[in-house]
């Protein structure tokens, strides 16, 4: 199975603009999370978590000899990707598709940069979106600041 990371491969680590992987509460190999930890740290519900399992959003989770699920820095990261797909508004079929799709292997790349493509594709338009309505507020802003700078006739 593929590294489900917010970075998939060593060049877009390196590539220019590309976020530092995130910093992670524990290292590598002591990286053991209870699901009440993993809550704290991505602020999403025990609740939220294990629907994403249930509807293989994460459906690679570890468990202890109980039972309990432990989750890992990898699975962290993958769930800063997937809150970062949440902000895009890619809808949660489309979040799992893709999680599949990287399941699937190198062999999907091109159907998972198609889907990627979509979403930035609706981003832009979100974004162009607001930048209108920002310069309808700042266009209404300016009219009250400007309405409050006329200075009152005297009274005759």
């Amino acid at each position: 199975m593929e590294d489900m990371t917010v970075m998939e491969n060593a060049s877009e680590r390196t590539s220019v603009g590309a976020a530092p992987p995130p910093a992670h509460p524990r290292p590598e190999g002591q990286d053991r999370y209870a699901i009440s930890e993993v809550a704290a740290f991505t602020g999403l519900t025990a609740h939220t978590l294990r629907w994403y399992e249930r509807i293989g959003l994460m459906p690679h989770v570890d468990r202890s000899h109980t039972g309990q699920r432990r989750f890992t820095n990898r699975d962290l990261d993958w769930l800063g990707f997937v809150g970062k797909l949440r902000l895009t508004g890619m809808p949660v079929a489309d979040m799992v598709r893709y999680a599949e799709l990287l399941r699937e292997g190198e062999h999907t790349f091109e159907a998972r940069q198609e889907l990627l493509e979509a979403t930035r594709r609706d981003v832009r338009t979100r974004i162009a979106e607001l930048q209108d309505t920002l310069a309808v507020l700042d266009f209404k802003i300016e009219f009250y600041a400007g309405a409050r700078r006329v200075p009152e006739r005297p009274s005759a």
